[in-house]
Formats: C-alpha cells, structure tokens, sequence
C-alpha cells in the first residue's frame, strides 16, 4: 500500500541545507518520497527490502544511454515513446516502458529506472536503481563495437562511478546495504546472434555456432561474478530470446512466408542452455542462490505463436511503419506511420516488443520465479 505523504515537497530541499551532518536523514526522506509516487504490485515477504533496481545490458533495457552517441543504436526521437509519460522520447526501444521500469514499478520502487548517462539525472534517483544498459551492446566484444554502444566493461566503470556517489551521499554502510539488497537485472545476448555471428560471414570462419555461444555464456558468466564481487546478491541473468521469430530476422531470413528462422532460434536455445548450466555452477560456486537463469525465450515465443490468447491481434510484424524491417532509424515520424493501436502488437518495432508485451512477459517471469528472488 503507497504511504501517506507527511512531508511536503518544498520542506525537503531546505531540511537538506539546514547541516552537512543530516544528510543520511535528507537522503532517507528523499528517497521516502521518491518511492511513494507508485503502487506496488507484488507483495514482498516479510522483513524482504530492495532499495533499488539495478540494469546492465542492451537495447531491451536501455533507457537513454545512447542519445549523445553517434551509433545508428539509438531512439530519442518520435515515434519512440509515444505511450512513456508524456509522449517523450527518452531512449527507450519501445512505445512505452521497457521491463527495467516494469520491474521498478511492480516492486513498487518508482515508476521508471532512468538511464545513468541521462544529463537531467538527480541524486535521489541513484538510490533507487538506474540502467547502465546500451542499445547495440552484446557479451562478445565485437558485437557492441559494430553497434557503437556501450560495452560491458564500461557499463561495469560507469557502475564504479555510481558506487562511488552513492557513498558520498549516504556512505560506506548504506551503500553496502543498497548493493546488497538491491535487485539486479542483467539482459544481453540478442544482438551477439542477430548483429554479429549470423550477420557477419567471416564470424563464422572462426566460430562454430557452439564455439561462438559458449563464448557468450562464458562471458555471461564473468559478468554475473564480477558483479557479485561488487556486492550484489540477487542478482538476474536473461537468456536471448526467439531471435529467429523477431519480425526483422523473419523478413531478412525466414523466406517469402516469413517463417521463424530455425537457426537463429536454435543459437538462441544453446546459448541459453550454456548459460543456465554456466550461472547454475556459480551460483552453487559461491553458494548464493539467488544468482538466478531467467528464462525470456518461452513466454516471448508464446506471445508470438498465439498472440490472440494474450489479447494482440499480431505477432509477427511491428507496430512501426509496415513492421517488417523498421527498426531505430528507420522507424521515424518522417517515413513510417504508427499503428493507430499499439496494444494489438506484440512487437513496437521489427525488433523490440511493445509495452503491453513486455509487460505480460514481466508477470509471467514473476509468477515464475519470485520465491526464488528472495
């Protein structure tokens, strides 16, 4: 249930300036307020806290970290966010909310995770959980630096920066304790089989697809430990998605009847397999077992095969212009219309989902796996 407001909002930037030494009380009520503007959705168990949501990874989870970049991996610009507060363009590869936000919102933390490289990012905003994730990112490499995005290992730098301002607010105990406690959120893999392996021919020279996908859950797995190393202990790793049943990878390779592509699929499914077994063996390692597999290839797959059992009325082509092929830049005000109803789509562009999907997908996930986040 949201608590009552007993402070108003003009009092709190005054009791800050009153003295350096209240400053842990000035964070606390900020952050009281802050996490009172949405209603939590799930119940957590008692005595259970998450002080924030936390995000690495790609386009799926981007909020805006891309929007000063010159990479073709970005969308701060109409008609992406036409359904986000207010209508605006942050970043996100989506009409509306991406599952970070969700995540936040169902939790009942705040309404949205902001993107860490955003300028008009507060203070406040820190204690409760941003996205270091970038559009175009990938575990191999290779694949983030075609895209222009944000690697891995810099997301990791920018979350040492964040680390590193949240203890001058709040200090070394609180920021332990936040780091701990928080919810951290991990989604890459997508465009390390649809933008590099299978888009690059000389790729496949020097990988096979088991040799390429171990590579990757390899990698995934160094993520998750260096993580752990920081501190995080609920910590979530999502497996790619039917890539091959995306509506850009089913026009580009799926034939005139624009079938699921069977190889792309099958790629996505053994690195799933490999990770799971990768993140199952650290997570017996460091004997935590809240260092968790989430499975995001069945409940996607399910919505796309039977998007009428969910309410949608297509699945198989993006709400953005024909929605065969319009993705990022392709999908604009200028040369591709809207679909006038986006809640009939399981996809927003021919890449990523709408919010309506994302967020089907986010209650399935929690209904599956929640005893296991705490």
């Amino acid at each position: 249930m949201e608590r009552p407001r007993s402070v108003h909002h003009h009092i709190i930037p005054y009791f800050c300036l009153v003295s350096s030494s209240m400053l842990f009380w000035c964070t606390f009520f900020l952050v009281l307020l802050f996490t009172t503007t949405t209603h939590a959705l799930v119940k957590l168990p008692e005595n259970t806290t998450v002080p924030a949501v936390i995000v690495f990874g790609d386009s799926i989870v981007d909020a805006g970290n891309n929007d000063d970049m010159i990479t073709e991996a970005r969308c701060d610009y109409a008609p992406y966010g036409i359904d986000f507060d207010g209508g605006v363009a942050t970043g996100r590869f989506s009409n509306g909310k991406v599952p970070g936000d969700i995540v936040a919102e169902e939790l009942g933390i705040k309404p949205s995770i902001p993107a860490y490289r955003d300028p008009n990012l507060k203070p406040e905003d820190l204690l409760t959980g941003v996205t270091f994730a970038s559009g175009g990112a990938g575990y191999v490499p290779l694949t983030t630096k075609l895209a222009g995005g944000i690697p891995l290992p810099q997301q990791l730098k920018y979350f040492e920066q964040y680390i590193a301002k949240l203890k001058a607010m709040v200090g070394e105990e609180r920021t332990q304790f936040i780091i701990k406690n928080s919810l951290f959120v991990v989604i890459c893999g997508s465009n390390d089989i649809a933008n590099d392996f299978f888009a690059l021919p000389p790729v496949q020279l020097h990988y096979t697809v088991a040799s390429f996908t171990a590579l990757m859950a390899d990698n995934a797995r160094s993520f998750a430990q260096t993580l752990y190393g920081y501190g995080a202990r609920r910590i979530l790793v999502f497996g790619a998605p039917p890539i091959g049943c995306v509506p850009s990878q089913r026009t580009v390779a799926g034939g005139p009847t624009r079938d699921c592509v069977a190889r792309f699929n099958d790629a996505s499914k053994l690195f799933n397999s490999k990770l799971s077994a990768n993140i199952d063996a650290l997570s017996t390692t460091l004997q935590d077992p809240t260092i968790i597999y989430i499975d995001i290839y069945s409940p996607l797959l399910d919505l796309i095969l039977s998007p009428q059992q969910y309410g949608f009325k297509v699945g198989d082509k993006g709400c953005c212009g024909t929605g065969l092929i319009e993705v990022t830049a392709l999908c604009n005000n200028y040369t591709a219309a809207v679909c006038p109803i986006r809640s009939d789509y399981v996809f927003w562009d021919s890449f990523h989902p709408t919010e309506k999907a994302y967020r089907i997908i986010v209650a399935k996930l929690f209904d599956k796996y929640f005893d296991r986040f705490f």
